[in-house]
């Protein structure tokens, strides 16, 4: 059983459910790490080498668009440069032909055409024939001759067109030497051509493997930005801008004890030559710890804020990643960046998804989050103290952290955030209405006071609710009641008044809480009732009895344990006297009141065992387990025992509920029956129909004033015979 105050729901749950809400839901506030930097600076601080700063999706899109017209300019130049540069393919005999076939003779003292001045060539289709007529321009090269032809093709277009040839020459020197005899035995103008140039040769295919390359460059870009595949090994932590600074300490309420211990490191952030001249160094790690919901994150936040320096902020999470290796790096990554940026700040939430303990696994095995956590700690260690660098961590599971991490040098201080007191609570509370619209009854102490438990997450969502339910109404301020109303909403859950239970079940439901909620009344030693329902709640609850303490307790004494039992015995007992039978609504109070009477004989030393501690209790500080969950060190033959005295403290309760039910119970019959005409009483209420019925003093069972009552009345009460039998 955990220490502290919380508040009491004890009910009745349907068949194979439980029958009470003891469960407070925490929901963790959404915070924004702010830094000393405005957000111009940080873009330019934590761009990709090569890149600018970030561009908005409009200057993206240009860029993108400008990119993809290079490329298309790129293709189409160099299919523009291939069109210009198809010719025809001439063998190399034909061209001997075609030479000859053009020879020139001197006519009237000028050179003319031969007889014939053509030659036929004839592709692989038959019926495709191209005839070559007037050979001029020829250019004699080491590799082909090229030069100008008239081409006029049969069963195409019919028209002669000048056309551009080429012929391929071997390797040889002959064939050029025999092509340029030819060439002047035939009178034809030619001239020798140079070896091409690269550019002439290669070109084209330069221009469409740049353009490539330089599409591929982009994509790489635009890939390999934060948070990207390609940038897997590098830190995901966030620097946060100045402007994102909105809170102080000021405005942190509740946890003032955590706020003292953090004064100090904000003091030397600002000014650091104080501390140093004296010889002192820096804390390089200070961890924030402490259940759900109580404000570590956003203490973190205001340490930020006061101090004005950079803050990196990233979760543990953030360095785990699909491949080997990467979390080290990211953590390598992070360091060098704050270093860059001392004096600052590195919050690392939940710090247990990286720190855990080593030696879980295999002697001499390789476990990734191991090397990962080592990075961590080399990292932690190698700062010099002086260089400003702080590292603040929170987390809710300090018992799994590797003691290498919790060592002084690395996490020099350890400090709690725990769930705020009474004074806390309404500190807290008047953080949280700032902005909301008050009526003048509303009394926020008497709200802490009847929020025990309650963390600061709950507390916002307490008042969030209560403002719901306010709007909800058509009211023009949240009052009391709609506080009442919050309270019970998040602790219990919601009212379910269209689910219909019939009129049977509806009675029996009422004679449980009934016997709950008298027996709390009349016990010492136990938490005023506040109110009583048959109204279902939540996910299971048939109705609940909500005890409410008068303040903050840490510790519980043995009779307030033994109190505690009775009462969630006590509705299944009433059921038992006035049906003869019992539902299937106790489970869940059968549970609890079997938990506290084992933590009594294991935990507390409260039996006929002694005391001793049968429990090795090194599970969850701040989370809570199943019993289940824990390693027991004992014997069978002390099992045996520690089950007989579980058992003897369970019959035992029985009797002296059974006890007092005898005594009170014409108040048992008039709480139901007021229970079942309006299906809600309050505490006052309650004690009031008690009062009447059957008064007397709050009874101990089996003393004086129990016996007394009980001689009192001679005739016991005839209880109204039930539909159930």
């Amino acid at each position: 059983m955990q220490n502290g105050t919380t508040l009491k729901i004890t009910g009745s749950g349907g068949a194979g459910t439980g029958n009470c809400v003891d469960i407070i839901q925490f929901r963790r506030l959404k915070i924004t790490h702010p830094s000393a930097l405005t957000t111009e600076e940080i873009a330019e601080m934590t761009q990709e080498p090569g890149q600018g700063p970030q561009k908005d999706g409009r200057s993206q899109a240009q860029s993108l668009l400008w990119y993809l017209m290079l490329v298309a300019a790129a293709i189409l130049a160099a299919l523009l440069w291939l069109v210009s540069n198809q010719h025809d393919e001439i063998a190399y005999d034909e061209l001997l032909d075609l030479i000859e076939a053009n020879r020139r003779v001197k006519k009237h003292g000028a050179l003319v055409e031969g007889a014939s001045g053509k030659i036929v060539v004839v592709s692989i289709n038959p019926t495709r024939e191209t005839t070559y007529t007037n050979l001029h321009s020829v250019f004699v090269g080491q590799q082909a001759i090229r030069g100008l032809v008239d081409r006029k093709v049969k069963n195409g277009t019919g028209k002669k067109e000048g056309v551009a040839f080429r012929t391929y020459l071997g390797s040889s020197e002959s064939q050029q030497d025999e092509v340029r005899g030819k060439l002047t035995a035939a009178k034809l103008v030619w001239r020798n051509e140079g070896p091409p140039s690269v550019w002439k040769l290669y070109g084209p295919t330069f221009l469409v493997i740049g353009a490539l390359v330089l599409m591929f460059v982009f994509m790489i870009r635009r890939i390999g930005g934060a948070g990207s595949p390609m940038q897997f090994g590098r830190s995901r932590g966030k620097l946060y801008a100045m402007e994102e600074l909105a809170i102080s300490f000021n405005e942190v309420a509740g946890i003032d004890e955590a706020v003292e211990e953090v004064r100090e490191v904000v003091d030397f952030l600002r000014t650091p030559e104080k501390y140093q001249k004296l010889g002192g160094r820096i804390p390089k790690g200070v961890l924030l710890v402490g259940p759900p919901g109580t404000g570590k994150t956003l203490l973190a936040r205001a340490i930020a804020g006061e101090a004005g320096v950079p803050f990196f902020g990233l979760s543990g999470s953030d360095f785990v990643e699909m491949f080997v290796g990467v979390g080290a790096a990211r953590v390598r990554d992070m360091f060098q960046q704050a270093e860059a940026k001392a004096p600052c700040i590195i919050f690392i939430d939940e710090l247990d998804a990286l720190g855990k303990s080593r030696g879980g696994g295999m002697p001499g095995g390789h476990d990734e989050r191991e090397q990962t956590l080592n990075a961590l700690l080399v990292e932690m260690d190698g700062f010099d103290s002086n260089r400003g660098v702080i590292v603040l961590a929170a987390t809710n599971r300090p018992e799994t952290l590797d003691q290498a991490l919790l060592r002084p040098g690395r996490f020099d201080r350890n400090v709690l955030v725990d769930r705020p007191d009474v004074l806390g609570r309404e500190e807290i509370l008047k953080v949280h209405v700032k902005n909301v619209k008050l009526d003048p009854t509303v009394d926020l102490k008497k709200v802490a006071k009847i929020s025990p438990g309650l963390a600061g997450a709950d507390l916002a969502n307490l008042v969030n609710e209560a403002a719901l339910l306010a709007a909800r109404a058509d009211k023009s301020a949240v009052g009391m009641d709609d506080f009442d109303e919050s309270v019970e909403r998040v602790t219990a859950g919601l009212e379910k008044k269209q689910r219909v239970m019939r009129p049977e079940e509806k009675k029996r439901v009422a004679y449980h809480e009934s016997g709950h909620a008298l027996v709390a009344l009349s016990l010492p030693n136990t938490d005023p009732v506040h109110k009583i329902s048959i109204i279902p709640r939540g996910y299971a609850a048939l109705g609940y009895v909500m005890q409410r303490p008068d303040g903050d307790r840490y510790l519980m004494t043995k009779s307030e344990l033994e109190s505690e039992i009775q009462t969630l015995l006590a509705g299944t007992l009433a059921e038992e006297m006035i049906y003869s039978d019992i539902s299937s609504g106790a489970q869940n109070d059968l549970e609890r009141a079997t938990d506290i009477a084992r933590r009594m004989v294991m935990e507390y030393g409260m039996s006929g065992l002694g005391r001793v501690n049968y429990r090795d209790s090194k599970g969850p500080v701040f989370l809570s387990t199943s019993p289940r969950d824990t390693a027991y060190n004992f014997s069978e033959t002390t099992s045996r025992e520690i089950d007989l005295e579980v058992k003897k403290i369970i019959d035992e309760s029985i009797e002296k509920v059974r006890e007092i039910l005898r005594v009170r119970q014409k108040a048992l019959v008039a709480v139901t029956e007021r229970l079942i005409e309006i299906e809600s009483i309050s505490g006052d209420e309650l004690r009031q129909i008690v009062e009447e019925n059957s008064p007397g003093p709050v009874l101990v069972p089996g003393t004086d004033a129990a016996n007394r009552t009980r001689d009192d009345d001679a005739k016991p009460t005839q209880f109204p015979k039930s539909d159930e039998g």
